[in-house]
């Protein structure tokens, strides 16, 4: 039976905000995407961890099946340096990657920045919880998360969670 509203996971992935160096500013920046993308009740749960696979891999469990969320996104560690390891712990969680998502935004991003390839973002599935990997770039999470937005709220919809009513037309979902 689906909630009356989306239970959305936060999750900022950065060693340095982690430990209070900086403020995290691409948790906010999602956060508010979200706000402007939904009209449809949603209540967030927010993180910010290190970029430590453990740490990220029980993050997104605990978010998932304590939680419950039905979407978890994750701002940060998608990027090829040795310790963005973000989507390595979102792959081993899931129990179905759904590379489209990765594509999407990769896709998306190119149009503006031309070393948008290096952005290794993936989204899976954990039981009915949907987990999408967003660069870390506050500007750039927002504008990706807007790109796959839509196919969000079909897969919550599929999933059997709450409806997700957003902001912008959509193109109808195909049966």
């Amino acid at each position: 039976m689906a909630d009356a509203a989306l239970r959305v996971g936060i999750v900022t992935v950065s060693d340095r905000a982690s430990r209070g160096e900086y403020d995290d500013l691409s948790g906010p920046a999602v956060q508010a995407a979200l706000t402007t993308l939904l009209v449809s009740e949603w209540m967030p749960v927010v993180e910010c961890v290190p970029d430590d696979r453990a740490r990220i891999e029980q993050t997104l469990v605990r978010l998932a099946d304590d939680e419950q969320c039905h979407l978890v996104v994750t701002t940060g560690g998608t990027g090829p340096a040795p310790r963005d390891v973000t989507p390595e712990a979102t792959a081993a969680v899931c129990d179905r990657l759904l590379p489209g998502f990765g594509e999407a935004m990769r896709a998306a991003s190119l149009e503006r920045v031309p070393t948008a390839m290096l952005s290794r973002q993936t989204a899976g599935r954990r039981g009915v919880c949907l987990m999408v990997n967003l660069p870390g770039k506050p500007t750039a999470a927002a504008e990706c998360l807007a790109v796959v937005m839509p196919a969000i709220a079909h897969f919550v919809a599929l999933l059997g969670g709450p409806q997700v009513e957003l902001s912008q037309p959509t193109v109808a979902p195909h049966d």
